[in-house]
């Protein structure tokens, strides 16, 4: 219940809210040709606290709810300048929240690190594509994330292999973590994604013509890999946890996927 006390001071823009099953409507885009254009539409936002519900959102997420890191990149970006549009989809994560407000992260005991990884380009105007990686220890997400690619992608391989990169660091610096707190990982850690392109291009080297133009940082990956401190592996899309974190899914999909992530009830 104290995640959804985060709206403290705002509750009389929720009273009406009722619970629902997905944070994002599929069939609605959120864009900046959806900003302000009239006076009246300027005076409807003036008195709704866009910011401070957003701002609550984004405490919420990096507590104990992973499952909503997508859409609000996608609020978050709207922060300067929102709409009717923009505070109808804030308000549907919260209704999400309130269904979900029984759910927690809890773990196992299969006493690994693994992490999953996806990039998907769809839903953005720019074409910048959402990585989005997550990492569970115990079966329980310790670690995740949703962002906006700095660059623009020539290729879903590309933007596949450059949130694997960021996957990779994270990766590690939670390898170094544990180690120094606890032991040694004895074996490398285990990396899923969805993209067979991009594990080939890692462990052979190949499609270098159409993949020279990848900035040099990103290949950092194939080093770790060939140092038996990081291993890719193949996972069917109907699998992969991270798909949560760079597209609106349908509900039967959220279900199964904050399952994966170990949110459930007590």
């Amino acid at each position: 219940m104290w995640r959804l006390q985060t709206w403290g001071s705002y509750t009389g823009y929720f009273e009406d809210l009722k619970p629902i099953s997905t944070p994002m409507d599929l069939n609605v885009k959120l864009s900046t040709t959806q900003n302000p254009s009239t006076g009246a539409q300027y005076a409807a936002m003036r008195h709704i606290p866009y910011h401070k519900a957003v701002g609550s959102l984004i405490y919420v997420m990096l507590g104990t709810q992973p499952d909503i890191a997508f859409m609000n990149t996608i609020a978050s970006k709207s922060s300067g300048n929102p709409t009717m549009a923009h505070w109808e989809a804030v308000k549907r994560i919260y209704r999400y929240l309130i269904g979900t407000e029984d759910m927690w992260l809890y773990g196992c005991e299969e006493r690994v690190l693994v992490g999953y990884v996806d990039a998907d380009g769809s839903m953005t105007e720019d074409h910048h594509a959402i990585s989005g990686y997550m990492f569970l220890i115990d079966c329980r997400a310790v670690s995740w994330s949703s962002k906006r690619q700095e660059i623009v992608s020539l290729l879903m391989m590309e933007s596949e292999y450059i949130a694997a990169a960021h996957a990779t660091k994270e990766g590690l610096w939670l390898c170094s973590f544990i180690t120094q707190l606890f032991r040694p990982f004895p074996e490398a850690t285990a990396l899923f994604l969805d993209n067979q392109s991009v594990i080939v291009l890692v462990k052979d080297h190949q499609y270098h013509v159409r993949v020279k133009h990848i900035d040099v940082h990103f290949h950092f990956i194939r080093w770790i890999i060939e140092d038996g401190k990081l291993w890719l592996i193949y996972c069917l899309t109907s699998d992969m946890v991270a798909d949560t974190l760079t597209k609106a899914l349908p509900s039967p999909k959220v279900k199964h996927f904050t399952a994966k992530l170990g949110l459930c009830t007590a």
